[in-house]
């Protein structure tokens, strides 16, 4: 059974990788106070599907590369507003 996680994406600048913001909640041990803590996981997306703010699951796997360990599973929520801002910018950057 491998681990499986749900993350937002924070970066996808990188040729088939993105990387995955991972919170989990932990309860601090002398006060009790609830904390959140985050881990960042580069993950191997094949198809270069995924843009920043996608939320995503991933699946352990067999070492990809140097710090890579992860596959991109599922697209579980694209980021609406990215798809858009990136539309706008194509417009922009062309000299008329």
């Amino acid at each position: 059974m491998r681990k499986r996680l749900t993350g937002k994406v924070v970066s996808d600048k990188m040729d088939k990788t993105i990387v995955v913001a991972v919170e989990r909640t932990i309860q601090d041990r002398r006060f009790g106070k609830t904390l959140v803590r985050t881990s960042k996981y580069k993950v191997h997306d094949e198809n270069n599907e995924c843009r920043e703010g996608d939320i995503v699951e991933i699946e352990e796997t067999r070492p990809l590369s140097k710090e890579k360990n992860w596959k991109l599973v599922s697209v579980i929520k694209k980021n609406i507003l990215t798809s858009e801002e990136e539309e706008a910018s194509k417009g922009e950057g062309v000299p008329e």
